[in-house]
């Protein structure tokens, strides 16, 4: 079994297998662009951000009933279970789907579905994170946050931020994000992707987020590493992501453990797997064998994912860190 974890940077519309897909357009009538399963998975190869994230939204039109979410859903954390996950929190990004006239209670409902029952089917624990749209207007995000109301506390417990990073700076939604913090949603934001470190510093002074996801680029400014270290703020990388949208050059160029060194609280994670070649455990493998990890700074990787979660049960969150201390890799 592999190490225990927890996966906190996860967008469930990233988790769309090419085989899915094509099952769900036969099963919806829509018509895909490629022959086969085969010759969709050949157009997984990325120039940078913005050509992945226009196959993701392309194939993400297949997603349309309460049953499709259900399902996607239920795959991922089948395999979330088998790769060692014991808790996840996962993104999914609402304004994708209602502006295709999919009903927000379908997709909310439709993966609530799936989650509540995790525990019981997998052992893995969740938490529901709705991101906004970078790219467009704060309007935008404001009108999707009011509509999620209904669903706060229960099915969603915080918001995050993601898309076209560059030209979309996180000041753009300060007040989305004030309003989410008194409502009492937990924050996270996508910043230091393809934006520098002063989208993570803005991230953090103007959205107040306890989290960030990516955050590679904040290795570029001493102090912000600095402040992030002596904070003690989570960054979520995703090692093949890196590689496949050339945020990076190779897995061997990560600067993950840089980040270990500098004392950040680095996790390990997966981002969109179906489209970046591996789930949270090949991140773990890929990362040990390109970049010599010691055992020891599997267990720091894996034991910062539970300490970085917004799990509340602080019992279990010690268990689980302990069964990280006693874990022996094969």
């Amino acid at each position: 079994m592999p190490i225990p974890k927890a996966e906190l940077h996860l967008h469930i519309e990233g988790t769309l297998e090419p085989e899915l897909a094509f099952e769900l357009a036969h099963r919806n009538g829509v018509d895909l662009p490629y022959a086969d399963p085969e010759q969709l998975r050949a157009a997984y190869a990325f120039s940078d951000l913005q050509s992945f994230l226009d196959l993701y939204y392309q194939l993400m039109d297949v997603l349309r009933t309460e049953e499709d979410f259900t399902e996607l859903a239920e795959a991922y954390l089948a395999r979330a279970a088998r790769d060692g996950v014991r808790h996840a929190e996962i993104f999914f990004d609402p304004q994708a789907h209602t502006a295709r006239g999919v009903e927000l209670d379908a997709v909310v409902r439709g993966l609530d579905r799936a989650l509540s029952r995790s525990f019981e089917r997998h052992g893995v624990s969740t938490k529901l994170i709705m991101c906004f749209l970078r790219d467009l207007p704060e309007a935008s995000a404001l009108a999707t946050f009011d509509a999620c109301r209904p669903y706060f506390g229960d099915v969603i417990a915080g918001i995050g931020l993601d898309s076209a990073e560059v030209g979309h700076r996180p000041a753009k939604f300060a007040t989305v994000y004030r309003r989410a913090k008194e409502a009492g949603l937990r924050l996270v934001a996508h910043a230091g992707e393809e934006g520098g470190p002063d989208y993570v510093r803005e991230a953090l002074d103007l959205l107040g987020v306890e989290r960030i996801d990516h955050g590679i680029r904040a290795l570029e400014d001493p102090e912000l590493v600095k402040r992030l270290a002596e904070e003690r703020i989570p960054l979520t990388v995703c090692p093949f992501s890196n590689v496949r949208l050339r945020c990076v050059a190779t897995l061997a160029d990560h600067p993950l453990v840089a980040m270990l060194d500098a004392g950040l609280v680095a996790t390990v994670n997966s981002d969109d797997p179906a489209y970046f070649g591996g789930y949270v455990e090949e991140n773990f493998a890929g990362v040990r064998r390109a970049l010599g990890l010691t055992d020891d700074q599997l267990r720091l990787l894996a034991r910062n994912s539970f300490e970085a979660s917004f799990l509340e049960d602080d019992e279990r969150r010690e268990a689980l860190i302990a069964e990280v201390d006693a874990y022996r890799f094969p």
